[in-house]
């Protein structure tokens, strides 16, 4: 990015010029007014429909139209202009009622800001008076008129201090980061530094208009008494040795300075040629920013200064936005030059003329002024001002938001009566204007639940306020959520509004129930019939019954579906099962009622009735009725009938009673045991019918005579079967043999040979490969973890061609160093747990070991302590938590003085040398 040298250095104009942007309208434009002073802003085209839940909205009603402030005119106001702007009165009518209104019903962009007009006592001062300028503090606001006023007021508005400083218009009101001291100056030429809670004060006046004064930022500390002033000079007041204030001039000689902004050691300041920045520190200027657009009178369009922190100054001139960050030169750069520089990190033009500047984290909240020319007289007038947050981009920027506000008077407002403010830390800004005020703040949670409930768009409104319930104030999720219903019903959406029931009424039965009723009102108790909770909670079983009714008047199979899926209690079983039979009187065939009306005798435990009508019917749910009910001495007489319309449930319901039938491969899949004796004729079965349930059935069963298995097989040539039989006998070179020669499967060779883990078997498998290449790649990718491949390549005839031949030799390697890996892996976690187990055993004894007197000595059984505890005593207790006296111990004959206990050395327990030798 361009860098802006110091007063010697090039201008920020040449070097950022390559920056500038079109800013880009992607979003949609909003219109704001207000019905009234006290009440929040709410947008022009706002409509209620039926169905939205009620919220506390103010009066649709049109923004009542302000009296000309001819009254009091402004002091720039022009006779052309008064006219001008009667004109665009009588014609704003238009932009009020049509062209916002089709813009914002066309935008579904939600706003980021919401807007409050400041009223109380603002309302009363704007009545006989105009804002002219306006300073924003943390605890209050400071107010400054056209008749030379200051008010103190708080963030309501109320007035709490009043003070009468001129009788002219107030320029400019300055307070201190501590808001105890404030600087205020007019345009009669006065400058006025006092305390708001102490007796300092200064007082000067000018033979011009004062259009700004800055006090220091830390002004309340004795050392930084200090502020500025612009006017045609940019001076300084510091107070020195006896409380005397000795001005001195940083800079003069290019017109009016009209705008200061000071923060920590900068001062930034805007005259007619540009803006400079003076490094308080060093008492140097470090910077000039060249103003664009010459051709704008300064005093008309304003310069806007923003410090966004205390390096990076925001300015807004004209159309014109820049970013600028003050950074430290390098001291290799120095030179002549002063130890700070301004790069320009940011650069793009707005649509409009700007009248504020503030920051919003890493956006930007601009103010523009706006002139528009009316189609039927072609007059430029005054348009409404915009709020628009712009987010700079490297190479571009974006316009998240812009909203237009219906300020009072704006047909008649210059862009210089606009400012624009703001509180840091609580994202509050403040639009003054002449006979207006403003507040606007990010919205909240409520508020965008609040957007999106206008919008009709109830899920989305749902979800937010799940997820914000903590923070939410305003909304509850129940009544959304009944809105959202009720909207869905209202559109014709009743599965949806059904399912959504799930969700929203949860466990409250009476709103379940009002639910029901209303869907039973409209012709869509179907609909919620397949959402009504079954389990915790439970309705009345009213309820339940109703919906039933419904479905038996007017769909069989739906009723049918309902009794299958609902449990038996929560209607009156008896009420339903009455209400079926009087509809088989007038339909006696009809198959689902009567099966209906087994399953309902089956919960009312009358299951002799539900056999007979499942019977009846041939229906397959006679099968679990029998199972569940142990119904099997009922159909001794119908097996028959069971086995023809379903044999294999009817086999696998019989199994369960063995003694009655056995099948011969459910029963061994149920259990391999039993049916032992059929296994060898379910050898012959298996190949003569089913041969792929053979193998499983020889490597299962331990009871099935290994030769008739083999002669089977080598009769029919069933290869596979009879490698198995072969290797399940012994004889594994015979089924390796066969696998090579019958199947020519190498791969099946090398996992047999991986199976059996026998070394002459590889032995026989490389003999037998080593004249065939291909057989040779496959025992070479997968013979090195199992047999050294040295014995495999130092038998290969030298000038045979093996496909793939260097894959395989590198596999080798990979796999050896595998194995070397794996191995050092495992002897660090051997070595790890040694140590680890060597630190357990060394923790373990040195712990204590209580000697008390039940103890007793191992070889001559007496008490390890003596009875007169003043004799000496001299007690060895060993790791194995044996003791001894110290005499009843044998003479160690070994030069180690280590001793071990005897009766763990004999019982060949491992020896465990003594960890306390006690005397006294």
């Amino acid at each position: 990015m361009p860098a802006l040298q110091g007063p010697s250095g090039p201008t920020a104009q040449a070097q950022a010029g390559t920056n500038k942007r079109a800013l880009p309208s992607r979003t949609a434009r909003h219109t704001w007014d207000w019905p009234s002073a006290s009440c929040a802003l709410t947008r022009r085209t706002e409509r209620r429909t039926q169905g939205t839940p009620k919220q506390q909205k103010p009066p649709q009603t049109t923004f009542p139209r302000v009296p000309s402030p001819r009254r009091l005119p402004a002091p720039h106001m022009t006779a052309a202009g008064r006219a001008m702007a009667e004109a665009a009165e009588k014609e704003s009518g238009y932009n009020e009622e049509s062209t916002d209104e089709s813009e914002e019903d066309e935008s579904e962009e939600e706003p980021k800001l919401k807007y409050e007009r400041l009223s109380n006592g603002v309302t009363e001062i704007l009545q006989k008076d105009a804002a002219s300028c306006m300073t924003v503090h943390e605890k209050f606001l400071a107010l400054g008129t056209h008749y030379g006023k200051v008010y103190l007021l708080d963030v309501q508005g109320n007035i709490t201090q009043k003070f009468d400083v001129s009788p002219v218009k107030i320029n400019q009101i300055s307070l201190d980061e501590s808001g105890e001291h404030m600087g205020v100056c007019s345009e009669d030429g006065k400058v006025q530094v006092f305390g708001l809670y102490s007796a300092e004060e200064f007082h000067e006046t000018f033979d011009c208009p004062i259009k700004i004064v800055a006090v220091h930022p830390h002004f309340v500390r004795s050392h930084f008494k200090q502020f500025v002033t612009g006017g045609k000079k940019l001076l300084l007041y510091e107070r020195g040795w006896m409380n005397r204030w000795k001005p001195s001039v940083l800079h003069e000689g290019e017109g009016n300075i009209r705008n200061i902004k000071w923060r920590g050691h900068l001062i930034a300041w805007a005259n007619n040629m540009g803006v400079k920045i003076l490094d308080m520190i060093s008492k140097q200027r470090i910077t000039n920013v060249p103003r664009d657009d010459i051709s704008l009178r300064p005093d008309m369009y304003p310069c806007s200064l923003c410090w966004k922190d205390n390096l990076t100054l925001i300015i807004g001139w004209g159309n014109s936005v820049k970013i600028c960050s003050v950074k430290e030169r390098h001291a290799s750069e120095m030179r002549d030059l002063p130890n700070r520089y301004v790069e320009i990190v940011f650069q793009f033009d707005t649509e409009f003329y700007i009248s504020g500047l503030a920051p919003l984290c890493d956006q930007l909240v601009i103010l523009s002024y706006v002139k528009e020319i009316l189609e039927k007289t072609e007059v430029e007038c005054c348009a409404r001002p915009r709020l628009d947050i712009v987010q700079p981009l490297p190479e571009s920027c974006e316009e998240i938001s812009s909203d237009a506000l219906t300020v009072r008077g704006f047909q008649e407002n210059e862009c210089r009566d606009y400012h624009l403010e703001y509180s840091e830390g609580e994202s509050l800004f403040y639009i003054i204007s002449p006979r207006d005020v403003v507040v606007a703040k990010e919205r909240d949670q409520d508020d965008h639940i609040d957007w999106l409930l206008e919008k009709k768009k109830y899920e989305e409104a749902l979800m937010a306020a799940e997820i914000s319930q903590k923070t939410i104030k305003k909304h509850k999720i129940l009544d959304i959520g009944l809105a959202y219903i009720n909207h869905l019903v209202e559109k014709g959406e009743y599965d949806l509004a059904a399912r959504k029931c799930q969700k929203i009424l949860g466990k409250n039965t009476e709103l379940w129930e009002f639910e029901v009723y209303k869907f039973k009102e409209i012709g869509q108790l179907k609909a919620i019939s397949r959402y009504l909770p079954r389990r915790d909670p439970v309705l009345k079983p009213l309820i339940y019954e109703m919906v039933l009714h419904e479905f038996l008047e007017s769909d069989y199979e739906g009723f049918a579906t309902l009794i299958k899926e609902w449990p038996g209690d929560l209607y009156n079983n008896t009420i339903i099962v009455q209400a079926v039979v009087d509809h088989l009187k007038k339909d006696p065939q009809n198959r689902t009622l009567l099966r209906t009306l087994a399953e309902l005798y089956t919960y009312d435990q009358r299951y002799g009735r539900a056999l007979e009508i499942y019977l009846t019917l041939r229906h397959k749910d006679v099968f679990q009725l029998i199972h569940k009910h142990n119904l099997f001495s009922s159909i001794k007489d119908k097996i028959v009938l069971l086995m023809d319309f379903d044999s294999e449930k009817a086999v696998d319901m019989l199994l369960d009673n063995e003694d009655k039938i056995s099948y011969l491969h459910k029963l061994f899949k149920r259990d391999h045991h039993k049916g032992q004796r059929y296994h060898e004729k379910q050898i012959s079965l298996y190949a003569e019918y089913d041969r792929p349930n053979l193998l499983p059935f020889l490597r299962d069963s331990t009871h099935c005579p290994l030769e008739k298995a083999l002669e089977i097989c080598q009769q029919r040539n069933f290869v596979e079967e009879t490698v198995y039989l072969l290797s399940r006998m012994g004889n594994s070179r015979s089924a390796l043999k066969m696998i090579m020669e019958e199947l020519q499967d190498v791969d099946k060779a090398i996992e047999f040979a991986k199976e059996q883990d026998d070394g002459e078997l590889w032995e026989d498998l490389i003999l037998y490969s080593i004249d065939k290449p291909p057989f040779i790649t496959g025992l070479l990718n997968n013979i090195g973890t199992h047999v050294d491949p040295i014995l495999l390549i130092h038998r290969i005839k030298e000038g045979m061609e093996i496909p793939n031949l260097r894959d395989s030799l590198v596999k080798i390697l990979q796999d050896y160093n595998l194995q070397i890996l794996l191995r050092e892996g495992c002897k660090k976690i051997l070595v790890a747990d040694s140590l680890s187990l060597l630190k357990k055993m060394h923790r373990t004894q040195m712990k204590g070991v209580l000697v008390d007197e039940e103890n007793i000595c191992e070889s001559c059984l007496s008490p390890i302590l003596p009875s007169d505890a003043s004799k000496s005593f001299n007690v060895v207790v060993f790791h194995c938590r044996h003791m001894f006296h110290k005499e009843c111990l044998p003479v160690s004959n070994t030069v180690s003085s280590v001793q071990f206990c005897n009766i763990c050395s004999a019982k060949h327990r491992g020896p465990g040398s003594a960890i306390l030798e006690m005397k006294k």
